[in-house]
């Protein structure tokens, strides 16, 4: 029989890579995900949103910037501050409180709206993630959705870090929340209303090495990754990322553009 998987122990491990470098370097650049979240969600002026794994705040600002009230967390206090600076910047009034995914701390049915992009997909306990999104959000709300793919380069750049640093035996890959079958399974048609639309978002670098050289000081997985492996090691998987970004660049080879495939989700609750 195989040993329950420690979550608590997992998601310490998460908070000091997610901790470490600077997600805002990439999450800045994602930006343009928030914003079509937020029109896909049709978010109305004065409706109460919640951010959730809000990383530097890019659904946070999409929300605010379209009148909504906004709460966003994340359990990383350093991410927050990123996101409050973002806001402060273009005045816009967000409350900012850190909270774990898995144990959100406000009442059933308290937003009408709640997001996240590419942030609750990587909570350890997926089962108990999905189920706070649902209990929070109130009854014909919306439930909106960034989740990277299995199949989508982001995916397949997680499998290749997995390759060579092997995750905890047991433990979940955050791309299920970029299956169909995952999401209907976690938020069944009895209780809520699931649309789901296949987007890319593109990567735009110099070149591979430039991809690798940002995520590897900045991007908290990779960077804990390259921390973790010996030079020979780092060195293989330097090689694989290139192999897999220069497989999938459509620019050629003057510059560096990849498509990485996400689900675009909202889930109204019935």
């Amino acid at each position: 029989m195989s040993t329950p998987i420690d979550l608590t122990a997992l998601k310490e491990r998460q908070k000091v890579a997610w901790a470490s470098g600077d997600y805002a370097v990439i999450g800045t650049t994602l930006q343009i995900v928030g914003e079509n979240l937020a029109e896909a969600c049709d978010l109305r002026c004065d409706e109460e949103v919640l951010d959730v794994a809000a990383g530097n705040g890019n659904a946070t600002l999409a929300a605010a910037r379209r009148g909504c009230q906004v709460t966003s967390t994340d359990y990383i206090a350093a991410l927050l501050e990123r996101g409050q600076d973002r806001a402060r910047a273009e005045h816009l009034d967000v409350t900012f409180q850190v909270a774990d995914a898995e144990a959100l701390p406000f009442a059933d049915e308290s937003y009408d709206a709640v997001l996240s992009t590419f942030g609750v997909m990587f909570a350890p306990d997926q089962d108990t993630a999905a189920a706070e999104l649902g209990r929070v959000c109130r009854r014909g709300g919306r439930i909106g959705l960034a989740n990277w793919t299995p199949e989508g380069f982001v995916g397949q750049m997680f499998k290749v870090l997995g390759r060579h640093l092997p995750p905890p035996a047991g433990a979940q890959p955050p791309s299920n929340w970029g299956s169909d079958a995952w999401l209907h399974k976690h938020f069944d048609d009895r209780d809520f209303l699931l649309r789901v639309t296949r987007r890319d978002f593109n990567f735009r670098y110099r070149s591979a090495a430039h991809f690798i050289d940002i995520f590897r000081h900045w991007y908290g997985p990779v960077h804990k990754a390259f921390a973790a492996l010996p030079p020979e090691s780092g060195q293989a998987l330097e090689s694989d990322l290139a192999d897999l970004l220069n497989r999938l660049n459509r620019a050629g080879e003057g510059s560096l553009v990849v498509p990485s495939e996400y689900l675009e989700v909202v889930i109204t609750k019935r």
